[in-house]
Formats: C-alpha cells, sequence, structure tokens
C-alpha cells in the first residue's frame, strides 16, 4: 500500500528501511523523500516509525539473552 503517494513510497519500502537501522523521521525523509510535499503521509509514517522500530528493538535483546 502507498503510505507516500507524492513520493511513491509503499510500506514495505518503509519497514525494510526502518529494519535496516534508520530510526529517526528525518532520516526517513532523508532515505525516502517521505513526508516533505504534503504531508499527509506524516502520521502513518510515524506510526510505522514507531511500530517497527520497537520489533527491532524487541529482536535485538531476543538475541542478546
Amino acid at each position: 500500500m502507498y503510505i507516500c503517494v507524492c513520493k511513491a513510497v509503499t510500506d514495505k519500502q518503509l519497514v525494510s528501511v526502518i529494519e535496516s537501522g534508520v530510526c529517526t523521521r528525518r532520516e526517513l525523509t532523508h532515505c525516502l523523500g517521505v513526508g516533505k510535499d504534503c504531508g499527509k503521509c506524516n502520521n502513518e509514517v510515524k506510526s510505522l516509525l514507531k511500530q517497527h522500530s520497537r520489533q527491532n528493538e524487541n529482536y535485538q535483546f531476543a538475541a542478546l539473552a
């Protein structure tokens, strides 16, 4: 599903970048251009970032245990 229509960025692309280690909105904007134009994607981008950043933290902690 497209999250940012202005830059044609999908949820899968966002999740892939987040899982590769990008952890801030600013980094996502720099990498993919999301949120630069109309801004309608900002809430969904924040939500995906929050959701998948937590999943990465849980995975990293499990790997250390």
